[in-house]
């Protein structure tokens, strides 16, 4: 019965081989006023040059209620990295559409083909729809494509 005098032992040799066979997922947070969107690019943000990739982005206002697409006119727009603020145009203006991704439901999210290898800016900007309660907001992530 030694080793139930630490149960915090027991706990870590039971649950640590469970931690290594659980798949990763990486999310990346961002924040614009009272606006924080959760971004996931796939595959497991590992986008190939020439391939379809979906990025979807969790939006969420202060206290954590979801902002559907349905509440916000936003936007999405690829960048090549480097870029020059307000005087490079973007290389891609995708068509946001609504997805169900986890426990989000009604999140803007879109295909993107990126052109080829490299680093990409991808910038969400969005204001309320009628009725919506949230402030303008701006977030962008960097992205790195492989071939």
């Amino acid at each position: 019965m030694r080793l139930l005098s630490n149960p915090n032992k027991l706990m870590v040799g039971f649950l640590f081989p469970w931690l290594l066979l659980a798949p990763v997922v990486a999310h990346e947070v961002e924040t614009s006023g009272d606006v924080a969107a959760t971004f996931h690019i796939e595959p497991s943000h590992n986008p190939k040059a020439g391939v379809p990739s979906r990025a979807w982005f969790a939006l969420t206002r202060r206290g954590g209620r979801i902002i559907p697409l349905s509440q916000c006119n936003c936007q999405l727009a690829v960048y090549p990295i480097p870029r020059q603020k307000g005087k490079t145009p973007p290389l891609l203006k995708p068509a946001l559409t609504s997805l169900n991704v986890e426990r989000y439901r009604g999140i803007p999210g879109a295909a993107i083909v990126f052109p080829k290898a490299g680093q990409y800016e991808l910038e969400l900007t969005g204001k309320p729809k009628s009725g919506a309660n949230f402030q303008p907001f701006s977030l962008s992530y960097t992205v790195t494509v492989s071939r």
